[in-house]
């Protein structure tokens, strides 16, 4: 046995609480990142030392040590930026460079119609119907949806294809501005092109994901007075609860439901 294996149930506990401090530490862990990420994080702890148990490395299997990360189903507020944010967001990328200006076609596509980075990924060119300023979009589950272009949705997504876009064999919408020319790949890409457009304009959220452009318009249709489900409509949400996240930006809204805090009179 591997002399560094921890044979002693007192050396298994203070390993558990080396493990619970190094989750819940307020510097870099689960505090910094999303539920996701920690759960991650702890996903891949449990693996590794059930594979040190099973190889024998150590007497005890350690993945009971690794503590479980609370996630609440519509328990985080929804990251946005306000209107006037992102109007500068989606005006980060001016120059009249290819790049620039398919970063700029596919910002206006997050903010204005809310699709996912995966969406805009998966758009083809014949997705794009000219004459009626339609877009067919590929949402989750395999369902096909059509929503109509707002003016300077197309006007930028025109002029990339038609002036700056490269000639390739790939149909897809959006391709790499470098060679070798073929389409984007990861939606990780797209969460890129948002972040560094975030960092042009000064912005500072905790949040610069592509979804972030998703939620922003969420919220601000709320602020404007659209209904939930008009939101859901918006979102091409399949189940009513997943817009519900969205109540809780309304905190005007909110407060005329609050029960009044008992007076000291009340209490006694």
């Amino acid at each position: 046995m591997h002399e560094n294996s921890i044979s002693q149930p007192s050396r298994w506990l203070n390993t558990a609480a080396i493990m619970a401090q190094f989750l819940t530490a307020t510097d870099r862990h689960a505090h910094s990142g999303s539920p996701a990420m920690a759960k991650m994080m702890v996903t891949a702890l449990r693996s590794f030392f059930r594979f040190l148990f099973l190889s024998g490395q150590t007497e005890s299997d350690l993945a009971g040590a690794v503590p479980s990360v609370p996630d609440w189903r519509l328990a985080e507020l929804p990251k946005y930026l306000t209107p006037e944010e992102v109007e500068r967001v989606v005006h980060a990328y001016e120059q009249d460079s290819p790049a620039a200006l398919r970063n700029r076609a596919i910002l206006l596509l997050l903010a204005r119609l809310g699709l996912r980075a995966g969406e805009v990924i998966a758009l083809e060119l014949d997705d794009v119907d000219w004459r009626v300023g339609e877009l067919k979009v590929r949402g989750k589950g395999g369902q096909h949806d059509r929503l109509p272009l707002p003016a300077d949705v197309v006007l930028a997504i025109a002029n990339y294809v038609r002036h700056h876009r490269p000639h390739c064999a790939t149909r897809r919408l959006f391709v790499l501005s470098k060679a070798p020319y073929r389409e984007i790949a990861h939606s990780t890409s797209l969460s890129s092109i948002v972040r560094r457009a975030i960092n042009r304009v000064g912005l500072h959220p905790h949040f610069k994901g592509a979804h972030v452009l998703r939620h922003s318009l969420a919220t601000g249709m709320l602020r404007s007075g659209a209904s939930l489900d008009e939101i859901g409509e918006v979102l091409r949400h399949h189940a009513a609860h997943t817009t519900a996240i969205y109540a809780k930006v309304d905190i005007h809204g909110l407060r005329s439901l609050a029960l009044p805090w008992p007076t000291k009179e009340a209490v006694q």
